[in-house]
């Protein structure tokens, strides 16, 4: 019987070092809830409310002064700026994981463009205590 509980008690430390890591990739039921998914859905948001401030207040400094930059070398207003965005933007946004490491995390996501499966990486910082959006890609799932 020693041996039955000793395998027993491995199994469940096996078990539960699994879903521990797994907090960094678990359900999606669970990335919607953690905090860098709330701080995504809030950036997207803010496009679907064309709010270029806001917008900005959801990403990281750097990222703020770098869609600045761009918008100014496209030559668009704030507005139009805020148009492409919500035009490049997938449909049917899920959020499949997420992997937190110290201050920066990384959101997996799917999503459809022209009605074709994309996939998408969301980096994540921790920056003055709140999760801001750094930076974003997407790609056809080909």
């Amino acid at each position: 019987m020693r041996i039955a509980n000793r395998v027993t008690l491995f199994l469940l430390l096996v078990a539960f070092s699994f879903s521990s890591s797994a907090l960094g990739t678990g359900p999606a039921k669970n990335v919607e809830t953690s905090p860098q998914a709330k701080a995504y859905r809030a950036l997207l948001k803010t496009v679907q409310e064309g709010d270029f401030e806001g917008y900005k207040k959801c990403m990281t400094k750097e990222a703020a002064k770098s869609i600045d930059q761009q918008t100014k070398e496209m030559g668009l207003d704030p507005k139009k700026g805020m148009e492409m965005m919500k035009a490049m933007t997938p449909a049917d946004l899920k959020l499949t994981s997420l992997k937190v490491e110290g201050r920066k995390a990384t959101l997996d996501a799917t999503g459809k463009m022209d009605n074709e499966l994309n996939k998408g990486t969301i980096s994540l910082e921790q920056e003055d205590g709140q999760w801001k959006v750094a930076n974003q890609s997407w790609t056809n799932a080909k």
